[in-house]
């Protein structure tokens, strides 16, 4: 019997111990920004967005220089980052007559702390941006984009699948399932796979409240209904080319998605990312075609 009342405590500060791990791995170091607006050649304005469980969302807001009713792209940002990230590739969006928000996600950045982060959260995060976007008087409602890197290209597909009206997306360095995300995490913890590593992703599951085969980007990309652009480095050695590769093969006629593998390109680094910005602006031009007096749209 005082065996059994050993064993059962073990376990039970094992699970303990468990727990407090991957609550841990799920919260990340803020990273204060480096750069701001102005540091590109825009001009922006600090705003403050309501996002999901009573937090706030702080980010930069930089209209259009040209367009009264401008179309406006969301860009969010990946795992542990911030917006100022994205920022260099903004000059090429903005020449373009897009409106740009970058924001940082929960627990990121400026933005308040939640208790813990997930992709799914990014998703919350990306619609509570884009549900922003929607109310103001100078955006065109009917023309917003979604750029995402990494865990944020991963959640912009999410919301994408959960967005009637969205007008395109763009996935940057994504995985394509969370599973052999968590496979590799625990590889490197010399945990194995079976049994002790299903049952910690299938806890995760039940900490996020999501299923993974439901959010996986292979899965998100076949119920997203607006031109997609998957891109991806060649050179990443975080999550391989092959990711975006499985992404694409994934999507439907309902939406024109579109791969770019870029040669020279890691996970976090880009030496060319005015040239990126180029690509990715020629891209949503196409999927929201010129308005008549002009503009993109």
């Amino acid at each position: 019997m005082q065996t059994l009342v050993i064993a059962a405590a073990v376990i039970a500060a094992c699970l303990v111990g468990l727990r407090w791990a991957l609550y841990k791995s799920f919260q990340v170091p803020r990273l204060a920004p480096d750069s701001c607006p102005a540091d590109h050649g825009l001009v922006g304005q600090r705003v403050e967005i309501s996002g999901a469980n009573g937090k706030t969302l702080r980010g930069w807001f930089i209209p259009s220089a040209d367009d009264a009713c401008a179309p406006a792209i969301l860009l969010m940002h990946g795992w542990g980052a911030e917006h100022s990230s994205l920022l260099p590739l903004t000059p090429p969006l903005h020449q373009a007559g897009f409106a740009l928000l970058l924001m940082d996600a929960r627990s990121h950045g400026a933005s308040d702390a939640d208790s813990f982060s997930s992709m799914p959260r990014f998703a919350e995060d990306v619609e509570a941006g884009l549900n922003w976007l929607r109310q103001r008087p100078a955006i065109d409602a009917h023309r917003l984009a979604v750029i995402g890197h990494s865990v944020g290209g991963a959640a912009a597909l999410l919301a994408a699948s959960r967005q009637t009206e969205l007008g395109a997306v763009v996935s940057l360095a994504a995985f394509d399932h969370p599973e052999r995300v968590m496979r590799v995490y625990l590889k490197r913890l010399h945990i194995p796979y079976r049994p002790l590593g299903w049952l910690i992703c299938r806890y995760v599951e039940r900490v996020i409240g999501h299923r993974f085969d439901h959010i996986a980007p292979i899965a998100t990309i076949g119920r997203v209904r607006c031109p997609v652009l998957i891109g991806h480095g060649a050179d990443d050695q975080m999550v391989p080319s092959d990711a975006a590769r499985a992404i694409h093969a994934r999507a439907t006629a309902t939406a024109t998605a579109q791969l770019r593998i870029l040669d020279g390109t890691g996970h976090e680094d880009c030496p060319d990312m005015i040239g990126l910005g180029h690509l990715l602006s020629a891209f949503l031009c196409a999927a929201m075609p010129q308005k008549p007096n002009g503009g993109p749209g």
